[in-house]
């Protein structure tokens, strides 16, 4: 069965962080567009290959977890990357609230 919708990106910029989950590297980005299964961002000039890396994406008020599909570099030095959603996992759901989420101790 061939599926009749199209899940279009819809434009939604922002400042976002990415993490690498493998080595927890942090990259400051923007995000251009997104849907339900993906965004579009665009990383600094000098930033590192980061195709097929898992990666987990705070923009705003959104999160997701993510597969880097691909990366390339405009003129400026500047890449365009495509990340494709992935279903969070629970190890994934409790790496983020062990290590993202404050504690009341944190706090104060």
């Amino acid at each position: 069965m061939e599926e009749r919708r199209k899940i279009d990106r819809v434009k939604y910029q922002a400042r976002s962080v990415i993490v690498v989950c493998e080595t927890g590297e942090k990259f400051y980005v923007d995000t251009k567009n997104v849907s339900p299964l993906g965004m579009g961002i665009t990383m600094p000039a000098g930033s590192p290959q980061i195709v097929g890396k898992d990666i987990i994406i705070v923009a705003e008020t959104l999160i997701m977890y993510a597969d880097v599909k691909r990366q390339v570099q405009n003129e400026d030095g500047s890449f365009e990357i495509g990340i494709a959603a992935r279903k969070f996992t629970p190890d994934v759901l409790e790496y983020l609230f062990t290590h993202i989420a404050g504690t009341d101790e944190e706090e104060k």
